[in-house]
């Protein structure tokens, strides 16, 4: 599905305000209006920041959100949360994140929240912008949830969250939503030890009310907690299986990786958008708009501009506001660079 030529846009999260952090350490001082105000605010920060680097699609930075994916388990009925993760000292890793039980029927009777936050979007974006939600996917959402004898597995764990997932995607197109990112970052994580068929069947039921209503992106990424990988950071595994994604576009990180692996994106290209990351956002080195132009030409030697969209390698909530906003500015000023070259 054509688009403009090397569309600038970012994955989803953007970093907190440090204003909200500290109102997150005191949410029983705040009464629910005082939440809602400082949330709005917050998006509206990450909005401006996004606009005022000249991003063509952008999102509400996920600022409602504890991490990418840990907040909705929330939201769903039959877990027994736990907030103590089983180490908490020494260098931040996955273990220190907390894993749930399941107690009952796993459900999701007041949706994930995500049209709310869609819905804000929508009220403080300048009209005429373009906006893209995003809603982790299934097999992700089930990498912090337990197997008991009734989900032995977490593919039986990720079967009981489809349709939650689903769902909540039907719902939120039929808000008016028409681009939205499904991420699944545990697929291409775990690729190399599952059946990327399999992989590829869930995803693609996960989507199927929306794909053709809706625009519809994943990002595969080999995970990004406190700036850290946890998969092997191979795409090889997934291909070509992961051809068969019925998504309009798939995103690579490739920054971090240095390209490596790039040639399969001329393959992708044949039957989706390309989406590519050419923001490190693991690394306090500030790309220049000479970088960046660098990158993008590599990519076109694989796939037309109409099919190429750009954007950090992941979400940049776990990157410094102030590099943040230099990356992305210095993002667009790139692509603009190569743009007016063709």
């Amino acid at each position: 599905m054509p688009h403009e030529p090397i569309r600038t846009t970012v994955i989803g999260s953007y970093p907190f305000p440090g204003w909200l952090e500290l109102a997150g350490l005191h949410l029983d001082e705040l009464g629910p209006d005082d939440r809602e105000e400082a949330t709005r605010d917050a998006v509206w920060a990450a909005v401006g920041d996004q606009l005022r680097a000249g991003v063509d699609v952008i999102t509400d930075g996920e600022q409602t959100r504890f991490d990418f994916n840990l907040s909705f388990y929330a939201f769903l009925d039959g877990l027994e949360l736990d907030r103590e993760p089983r180490r908490r000292f020494g260098p931040p890793a996955h273990d220190q994140r907390g894993r749930h039980r399941i107690v009952g029927e796993l459900a999701a009777p007041r949706g994930l929240g995500v049209v709310a936050e869609w819905e804000r979007l929508r009220s403080l974006a300048p009209g005429g912008t373009q906006l893209k939600a995003s809603v982790p996917g299934p097999y992700t959402l089930a990498g912090r949830i337990e197997p008991n004898a009734d989900y032995p597995d977490r593919c039986a764990v990720t079967e009981a969250l489809l349709p939650i997932v689903r769902s909540e995607l039907e719902a939120l197109v039929a808000t008016g939503c028409d681009v939205v990112t499904v991420d699944e970052p545990s697929m291409s994580s775990y690729a190399d030890r599952e059946d990327p068929e399999r992989l590829v069947d869930a995803f693609n039921r996960t989507i199927e009310p929306v794909s053709k209503r809706a625009y519809v992106g994943t990002h595969l990424c080999f995970g990004n907690y406190k700036g850290r990988a946890v998969g092997k950071r191979r795409y090889a595994p997934m291909f070509p299986a992961f051809l068969g994604l019925a998504a309009n576009e798939v995103h690579l990180e490739m920054a971090s990786r240095e390209f490596a692996e790039l040639e399969l994106i001329a393959e992708i290209g044949e039957r989706h958008d390309v989406g590519v990351g050419v923001i490190d956002v693991k690394s306090y080195y500030v790309e220049t708009p000479a970088d960046v132009e660098e990158r993008i030409r590599l990519c076109l030697r694989y796939v037309a501009p109409e099919r190429l969209s750009v954007s950090p390698d992941c979400g940049l909530s776990q990157t410094a506001r102030w590099a943040a906003q230099q990356k992305l500015a210095n993002m667009v000023e790139g692509a603009r660079l190569v743009r007016e070259s063709l």
